[in-house]
């Protein structure tokens, strides 16, 4: 895919681009927990609710009956139409599905539920689209480690962020049953990356942030190994959630 097509979507600190070198960490940690849940869509109608990009819409047609993806950005939504032909799209707001009750089999809510001002209405939005026994599939980043020192986030586009104990809380105040709640971590060839450049995410913050004085943006070798990450360099488990990095959970509803 040409990544002018996809860098046509520029960075906003809402969403993440596939095809862009200097973002493909937050990428393919994105698109690892898209790929982990997949099974889950096997044969099944599915609403992207904030779908962002696109990217994690298309993965799922490939196994999904159907897949509707809505976002509230008209960019967005122009933009998945002309890219990815297998997804229907609309632009709407989550905050009032335009599904009808209970024909739903899952829900893919991937790392958006934190960005959301109402997130009990979009959960109880959720369950009402939802058919029983359809499944809700969130991520969103664990608070404990995102913004480990604030009870504000640091990212200015969330709202409120979660540990694992507040997620879970959450979706059973909606009336789910959390199925499972694990945590992606960096697998062994991103910890390569942690030890050469004591720490890769700090790595990436000091380029963006400028506290790299004179050297080019993005070091030749450091932006090498950023492009190199694939999807399969992040580990999700059921060990350690509250260390990871950002949570995985699947919530059925009854």
């Amino acid at each position: 895919m040409p990544t002018s097509r996809a860098a046509a979507l520029h960075l906003t600190g809402e969403r993440t681009v596939p095809d862009v070198p200097e973002e493909n960490y937050w990428f393919r940690r994105h698109e690892a927990a898209y790929r982990a849940l997949l099974p889950y869509c096997t044969d099944a109608r599915v609403l992207e609710a904030g779908c962002g990009e696109g990217y994690g819409a298309a993965l799922i047609a490939e196994t999904a009956t159907r897949v509707l993806a809505l976002d509230y950005d008209t960019p967005s939504t122009e933009h998945i139409a002309a890219r990815y032909p297998r997804v229907d799209v609309m632009r709407g707001n989550l905050a009032y599905l335009p599904v009808a009750d209970g024909v739903i089999d899952v829900v893919a809510n991937f790392q958006v539920i934190e960005h959301l001002w109402d997130q009990d209405g979009f959960l109880a939005e959720c369950f009402r689209v939802l058919r029983p026994g359809g499944r809700l599939l969130c991520t969103t980043p664990n608070r404990f480690t995102f913004t480990p020192d604030s009870d504000t986030p640091l990212n200015p586009y969330h709202t409120r962020e979660f540990s694992p104990a507040e997620l879970a809380e959450l979706l059973r105040s909606a009336g789910f049953h959390v199925e499972l709640l694990h945590g992606l971590h960096h697998g062994a060839g991103v910890r390569t990356l942690d030890e050469r450049y004591g720490g890769i995410i700090d790595a990436q913050l000091d380029v963006v942030m400028g506290h790299l004085p004179g050297t080019a943006p993005w070091p030749e070798q450091l932006l090498a190994d950023i492009d190199a990450i694939q999807a399969e360099d992040f580990d999700i488990t059921g060990e350690d959630v509250d260390g990871c990095l950002d949570l995985v959970a699947v919530a059925v509803r009854p």
